[in-house]
């Protein structure tokens, strides 16, 4: 008798009673817990229908061919054949698998191409679509009074699109080249100020710059090529001064409320300032020194808070709270595109700065969110969370790694390749925000200002940011508004709530700035 399923005489013989097969047990009870019916009829089987056969022991027979020597040979060469011809056969489908895989690699890759050009072609076509339709005028007629002027001169009817809004053209795909541009790193000047330098910094000068009416100085800028200083007031006007003669260049004058921004531009005597009166002007100098206003623009319709100018020279970007930033170009005064917040928040910007490499701008909210665009796409790529109260001001170091942002809960650090805050100073209690922080030009100190003002020696991440220095608030007032490092950091210039610009430095370097 032998199983049903090998066709040996079984070891451990078993019966099926619904069949009446004989089966291997081993071999029977496999099949049943696999597929759970009698691999001869295939009527359904389970083993309570499997009867143990009791036999008594059974010797095999020997095999014909292990019966001699030849025949065993003869056994172990039909064997090895079979494993080369088995071995062969995997070999084929291998090779073939890895063909099918090589050729399912490349459509996927060509399938990638394909999708990314694709995206492109819509990307471009959506563009090209919002251009037409913002040219195409809406289906009920939009009055334009023509004395309504814009950034200076009369708006046509062409150039308002649907609710009356101005258009702006956009950025072009020749200035994104211009702004891709790879742009000199700076390199730590061998005629920096050292530490120990600024450890003895003190006051050396103070100068009364704006109006006793309403005293307050609210932003100051430096041009370091010239080391002329410009500061920003609450008496409406912005101040251009010499600080080695010590002299009043120009005194601008054409805002209507307080100067919140004031900026020099790199090229051809241009300086900008922003103001809570919701203009910006664009100031030519002169061979005199006094500096003519060459364009008033008009695109926002709240307090212009923040101006940064692009690395180029040529853009800058004004940052409003109307919840609205403005791409500029410099030459025209043209606004290419004015960017709404998407999030709908309903609080405006408050401070706005260019990263190192101008494809970056970083802006803060009354909210007290930063936030990350990217220049070329205008969109929202990252938001810091963390700050307490309004975003007063944002600095980026020069090796574009750090980014430091102040508020009233004092200055957070943020590292711009992991995302995350990595350190914070609160040096003053809540009533007194932290008005001001700057990097200087080589990224290698630290500047805040509030109660008072204090300078850190830049590390990493890891390492702890000391504080070199801290200078006293000597305008009475109890709150510094603004700091900016001199060339080099040779000096500090600070701004307070009286109307004086005080001046830090070596105390040998007074006698030098009045000689």
């Amino acid at each position: 008798m032998n199983c049903a399923i090998s066709g040996e005489v079984p070891e451990e013989p078993v019966v099926s009673k619904n069949s009446g097969l004989l089966f291997e047990k081993r071999l029977i009870e496999r099949h049943i817990s696999e597929y759970g019916k009698c691999p001869i009829t295939g009527e359904p089987l389970t083993m309570d229908d499997i009867v143990p056969v009791k036999t008594g022991k059974i010797v095999r027979p020997r095999p014909v061919q292990a019966a001699s020597i030849p025949g065993m040979l003869g056994m172990f060469q039909t064997e090895w054949d079979s494993l080369m011809l088995s071995n062969f056969a995997l070999e084929q489908q291998l090779h073939t698998a890895r063909q099918e895989l090589s050729h399912a690699l490349y459509q996927h890759d060509a399938a990638c191409r394909v999708i990314a050009r694709l995206k492109k072609e819509r990307d471009e076509a959506r563009s090209l679509l919002a251009q037409a339709e913002r040219h195409i005028p809406a289906s009920t007629p939009i009055t334009v009074n023509a004395s309504a002027v814009s950034n200076g001169r009369t708006v046509t009817p062409d150039e308002v699109g649907p609710g009356g809004k101005k258009i702006c053209p956009g950025i072009s795909a020749s200035i994104f080249d211009e702004l891709t541009e790879s742009t000199e790193k700076r390199q730590i000047p061998s005629t920096l100020a050292p530490i120990d330098d600024l450890e003895r910094y003190t006051q050396i000068s103070s100068h009364p710059l704006q109006k006793t009416s309403k005293p307050g100085i609210a932003s100051i800028d430096i041009h370091h090529n010239k080391d002329i200083i410009a500061t920003g007031g609450f008496d409406t006007n912005a101040v251009i001064f010499n600080r080695s003669s010590g002299e009043i260049l120009s005194t601008l004058s054409g805002h209507s409320k307080k100067v919140t921004s004031v900026k020099f531009v790199g090229r051809d005597d241009l300086f900008l300032s922003s103001s809570a009166d919701k203009t910006v002007r664009i100031w030519q100098g002169s061979d005199d020194g006094n500096y003519n206003c060459n364009h008033v623009l008009k695109d926002h319709n709240a307090e212009v808070q923040a101006v940064t100018v692009h690395a180029t020279n040529n853009y800058f970007v004004t940052a409003s709270l109307d919840n609205t930033w403005c791409f500029y170009e410099l030459s025209s005064g043209l606004c290419l595109t004015q960017v709404e917040d998407p999030t709908g928040s309903e609080g405006g910007y408050t401070s706005a700065a260019f990263h190192p490499d101008g494809l970056i701008l970083g802006t803060g909210t009354s909210e007290a969110i930063v936030k990350i665009w990217d220049v070329k796409s205008q969109t929202n790529v990252a938001r810091f969370d963390g700050h307490v109260g309004a975003v007063t001001a944002i600095s980026f170091s020069e090796n574009g790694y750090f980014l430091a942002t102040a508020a009233s809960d004092g200055v957070k650090l943020w590292d711009l390749r992991k995302l995350r805050n990595f350190r914070t100073f609160a040096p003053y209690g809540s009533e007194t925000p932290t008005s001001s922080v700057e990097f200087d030009h080589s990224g290698s100190y630290l500047a805040l200002a509030g109660a008072d003002i204090r300078v850190y020696q830049v590390a990493n991440v890891k390492s702890e940011w000391n504080c070199i220095k801290t200078f006293p608030d000597l305008s009475g007032t109890g709150k510094a508004t603004c700091v900016k490092f001199g060339p080099d950091a040779k000096y500090l210039a600070v701004g307070s709530m009286d109307r004086n610009l005080r001046i830090f430095g070596l105390p040998g370097d007074t006698e030098a700035m009045e000689s």
